[in-house]
């Protein structure tokens, strides 16, 4: 059963409400898949904050018109699902982690930033780490420095305790002697 004017316009404002603050759109020809397949997808796609949706080809360039994503609109032709996340990576990780399992989601374009990407470029970027991961991988580097001077004041504190020791019992026998 079709939409009606008044779901297709409530469908287009859910949609541009979600691309208005979207840094990714992934778009994926998902032909053939069962549908217990799609709902594990959605539910790792939920997991990770990603909005995604089957829609009507018309309704979606609907929902990018006048945005950065307005190129995608010549990619949308067929039955897509639409991946649309505020993180930069979360889209193109989710169905780029799907389509490594399931040979029937065909990953056919994506947006960047208002940069077209190929299949190659969604790919290359999902391969970026998380933020989070990003984050701890940085805060690695910088407390290097400081935990690797707090292991080195630690060691010469053990080799001077250990001497020490030694020292005092030396002092001691000397005067008794």
């Amino acid at each position: 059963m079709g939409l009606n004017l008044n779901d297709k316009k409530a469908v287009v404002a859910e949609v541009s409400a979600k691309v208005a603050t979207a840094q990714t759109i992934v778009v994926a020809e998902y032909r053939g898949i069962q549908v217990a397949h799609l709902t594990q997808l959605r539910a790792k796609a939920r997991a990770q904050g990603v909005y995604l949706r089957v829609l009507k080809n018309t309704l979606a360039r609907r929902s990018v018109e006048g945005t950065q994503f307005a190129a995608l609109a010549d990619s949308m032709t067929g039955p897509l699902i639409y991946s649309i996340s505020d993180d930069a990576v979360a889209a193109a990780k989710v169905i780029n982690d799907f389509a490594k399992t399931n040979d029937k989601l065909v990953i056919t374009a994506g947006n960047y930033a208002g940069k077209q990407l190929d299949k190659a470029a969604v790919t290359a970027l999902a391969s970026i780490p998380s933020r989070e991961v990003l984050i701890s991988q940085l805060l690695g580097v910088m407390l290097a420095p400081v935990s690797g001077f707090a292991r080195g004041l630690a060691a010469l504190a053990a080799k001077k305790s250990e001497g020490a020791p030694a020292a005092e019992v030396a002092a001691e026998e000397a005067p008794a002697a």
